[in-house]
């Protein structure tokens, strides 16, 4: 397949028609096509500035033909903080011919303008530059519904295009740079859904991996374009093949100098489309789906689980029971979507029969039931970690330390609530104490671990390679041994970095942030009584 250049509206040279299926030939002429042995499925035309007219600043390329069955809509001129000139008046076209109409908005990676125009334009701290592009991601959004808003059009779905811009271009080629454009994709996401939009993703495989990696989303609806057509059915193969993020492809795209077509891969009713609140990259910690880290909790009394819900700003609401029953389970762990349904999960090993069973949590702080066994024998182990996307296939993983030898193993996730063959990548790890996955520790894009060492109480940085190894330890904080249990939510306080939650023998529970200079801040009581609790993760 060529790799499909920047959507524009105007390519470079015609596609030849006889490549084209049957569907798209007759709509490219205007000709009411007979329903094929697939009935209900629709073929339709995206569009945007380029069908504006030369006075408005488009080129004057034609609108779809009447047999059209369905249009989507681009709200920008190519770039974010643009407005496609002419949007009113195709949506109204569109209306007018009682046609199902979606809307896509460009994703952008700002201007140095942009970016200090916009940094603090959202709901997470600007005092990080992971904070300030997420910010920018929500003012894009903002300005899309702005759009919107002032031509009176809530579309069931806003597709948010992500590919390779040459007028603006992405920063690629660093896995810190590619950490960096999730952060503005993952800023739209929470824009457009905080404004009550349904969205998905519109690219290719190169393009996305160009841009954002490995990233796997696979709670997000697609709509894969297949480029100029290599041969007749390309655009299917977009229907049936993976997609470049996981995610369910629900329309599928090709084009040509005029014109770009697409098709819906199987019966859909252009509704909404059921979309899981929180995708943050390389996050383990919101259990409820709405965009902030969250901490779970087993009162020692009641053996209840109890979801502690994160403010976003480095506190939680009050406690609720979320179930009941887990005094069976002695490991227990949150670690991220790893059943690939969108929403993050439990692990908890039976203490009697070395069972580990995954509880796929729904997205809004409750279970998919029933639970899953996804392992068995590991009462070997006397520590199991969520690591997050540790060795860079875009899937969850978890590491555990065996008790006999203190060897430290990475199971890799397979996306789907399984794991792929165990690699040792640490051994003498029954030196510590605690072993704590927060995420993106140092700020270079890749997943890390923190340990503390029973001997001393130092805290060491063990940065993770972003191919399921571990680089030179670094030491990062002293006096660790007087905190009765450490654990990590991921970003606590929404600067968009990972902070470390721990508990004193008072029963007193303390915010660990960091500087944007890898320091750490002077800690914050977040909240008292937490001896009650025999469990934090």
């Amino acid at each position: 397949m060529l790799v499909p250049p920047p959507r524009s509206g105007l390519r470079s040279r015609l596609r030849r028609l006889a490549l084209a299926p049957l569907a798209a030939i007759g709509l490219a002429l205007g000709l009411v096509v007979a329903p094929s042995a697939q009935a209900a499925v629709m073929f339709g035309h995206d569009i945007s500035w380029p069908q504006c007219s030369t006075a408005q600043g488009g080129f004057g390329l034609p609108m779809p033909p009447e047999s059209t069955q369905f249009v989507i809509i681009g709200l920008t001129k190519g770039l974010a903080f643009t407005e496609n000139p002419c949007v009113a008046s195709q949506v109204q076209w569109a209306k007018s011919r009682s046609k199902p109409i979606h809307g896509y908005a460009m994703a952008t990676f700002p201007t140095s303008t942009q970016l200090s125009t916009y940094k603090a334009s959202g709901p997470w701290s600007s005092s990080t530059r992971a904070g300030q592009l997420s910010n920018v991601g929500y003012a894009e959004a903002k300005y899309a519904a702005a759009t919107l808003s002032r031509i009176g059009w809530r579309p069931p779905v806003v597709w948010i295009d992500v590919e390779p811009r040459p007028k603006q271009p992405w920063p690629t080629g660093t896995t810190l740079r590619r950490a960096e454009n999730r952060h503005v994709v993952e800023g739209l996401m929470r824009g457009l859904g905080d404004a009550g939009y349904a969205y998905g993703f519109y690219s290719y495989t190169n393009g996305w991996q160009e841009i954002v990696g490995s990233w796997r989303l696979p709670g997000v609806p697609v709509w894969a374009t297949a480029g100029r057509l290599d041969y007749p059915a390309e655009a299917l193969d977009r229907c049936t093949q993976p997609s470049f993020s996981g995610g369910r492809v629900y329309v599928s795209q090709w084009y040509d100098d005029t014109r770009d077509y697409d098709r819906t891969c199987e019966p859909y009713a252009f509704t909404a489309l059921a979309v899981p609140r929180a995708s943050l990259s390389n996050s383990t910690a919101d259990f409820n789906g709405d965009w902030k880290n969250d901490v779970l909790a087993r009162w020692t009394s009641t053996a209840a689980l109890r979801l502690y819900a994160g403010t976003g700003t480095g506190s939680h609401a009050a406690s609720v029971q979320i179930s009941t029953g887990w005094g069976a389970f002695n490991a227990l762990e949150t670690p991220g979507d790893v059943s690939g349904d969108g929403a993050h999960d439990v692990l908890a090993r039976n203490a009697s029969t070395g069972d580990l069973w995954l509880y796929r949590g729904n997205g809004r702080g409750g279970w998919v039931l029933p639970a899953l066994r996804v392992g068995t024998g590991w009462q070997i182990m006397n520590a199991i970690v969520g690591a997050g996307d540790f060795n860079g296939d875009g899937r969850m993983d978890v590491v555990a330390r065996r008790t006999s030898s203190g060897a430290l193993y990475l199971y890799p996730g397979n996306g789907t609530g399984g794991w792929l063959p165990r690699v040792t990548i640490g051994s003498d790890w029954n030196r510590f104490s605690a072993v704590v996955a927060p995420g993106d520790f140092n700020g270079d894009g890749r997943a890390d671990l923190l340990a503390r060492e029973r001997a001393t109480g130092y805290l060491w940085l063990y940065p993770g390679t972003g191919t399921g190894s571990l680089a030179t330890r670094v030491l990062v904080g002293t006096g660790w041994n007087g905190l009765t249990a450490i654990m990590s939510p991921g970003d606590f306080n929404g600067d968009r970095t990972p902070d470390v939650l721990a508990r004193d023998s008072g029963g007193r529970l303390w915010l660990y942030a960091r500087n944007a200079d890898n320091t750490w801040k002077p800690r914050v009581l977040v909240s008292t009584g937490w001896n009650i609790v025999n469990a934090i993760f």
